[in-house]
């Protein structure tokens, strides 16, 4: 059994080349967002969800880009809306948010 049911990673790389990165689209700003709103929801901690930071997921082009585990579902997203739907509908609900999957 995983320690946590889910585990989301926020990918909030940076690149400093001018190649697009996720951060370009306000990626960390968003992290905070859902780890605030999840802890809100009493979603937070042991046998719940974790919300992390992670560098380079490698999905450039996509971005800006979450991924959900253990389920390995990989998003894309927009504004706090679409981290509003993937909290409720995902990670409450445990239904993957077809229309923000990449």
């Amino acid at each position: 059994m995983s320690y946590y049911q889910h585990h989301v990673f926020f990918c909030c790389n940076q690149r400093d080349n001018g190649t697009p990165c996720c951060q370009d689209h306000g990626a960390s700003d968003l992290r905070d967002y859902a780890k605030k709103k999840v802890k809100e929801l009493g979603l937070a901690g042991e046998g719940k969800v974790r919300i992390n930071q992670a560098g380079c997921l490698d999905r450039c082009p996509d971005g800006p880009v979450m991924v959900v585990y253990p389920e390995e579902v990989w998003y894309t997203f927009v504004d706090k809306s679409d981290i509003d739907e993937i909290i409720s509908e995902h990670l409450q609900n445990g239904r993957p948010v077809d229309r923000l999957r990449i």
